[in-house]
């Protein structure tokens, strides 16, 4: 359930989107709620008797890491933007792969935000909205957390967008992935208040995290900006 905990946090801790959670649509709840107790105590074996802190990873290793992370999953944004028709979004992270690909030292710096080219995100979730699709029921992914139909099977078909993971061998088109998920748990830590006060001290955790879920979402899919400090590790997991 990490990518998903530390995504509800970052949201917290980083702004206020309005709530825009005008209906909820949760036919599966019985079975979510079994799936999130499930991931509730993964976190709990992997995180809660440490303090929330994981595993030690210093910060400037982790930065290192969620930058090249995040250059490995640029071309797949791209592929989006272009599914998108995000001609501005195409021209702007492909100068953002450019720059940090060479002068980021192959994407373990980030100086493209430094020069006005900040982070855009997009995903194959974003992609069916645009063309239309509903998001459809709420669901809640094993290990990954919460989720819609919609985004579920974004997740899917964004595992086989990103054109590095054609023209790469094993096990290098996997780099990618790997630094991405030790990035992942080492925000586990800097999140650790927020992500808990959720789980364990909310009076129904399951709709707590589902309406931040689903408010977020929304929020970005509307055309929201959260500002830089928002944290998907969606992306980190799988290159979005």
């Amino acid at each position: 359930m990490l990518p998903g905990l530390v995504a509800l946090a970052a949201t917290v801790s980083a702004c206020a989107p309005p709530d825009v959670t005008s209906d909820i649509h949760d036919p599966y709840e019985m079975r979510n709620r079994e799936v999130f107790e499930t991931n509730v105590e993964i976190d709990r074996a992997l995180f809660k008797d440490r303090s929330g802190t994981g595993p030690g990873i210093p910060a400037p290793v982790r930065a290192g890491l969620t930058n090249f992370s995040e250059t490995f999953a640029l071309p797949q944004t791209i592929v989006n933007d272009v599914l998108q028709f995000n001609v501005e979004d195409v021209i702007h992270n492909s100068f953002r792969l450019a720059v940090n690909a060479t002068l980021g030292f192959g994407g373990l710096m980030d100086p493209a935000t430094e020069l006005g080219l900040e982070k855009r995100d997009s995903d194959f979730g974003e992609t069916l909205h645009v063309w239309g699709f509903d998001e459809g029921a709420y669901l809640v992914l094993p290990i990954l957390g919460p989720s819609t139909e919609r985004d579920a099977v974004g997740k899917v078909v964004d595992l086989f967008t990103n054109p590095l993971g054609y023209v790469l061998p094993s096990p290098e088109k996997y780099v990618g992935t790997a630094t991405g998920i030790v990035a992942s748990i080492g925000a586990r830590g800097d999140f650790a208040g927020t992500v808990e006060s959720v789980l364990y001290d909310s009076a129904d955790p399951y709709a707590a995290a589902r309406l931040l879920y689903l408010d977020n979402r929304r929020f970005q899919l509307s055309g929201g900006d959260s500002g830089d400090a928002f944290f998907d590790p969606y992306e980190e997991l799988y290159g979005e």
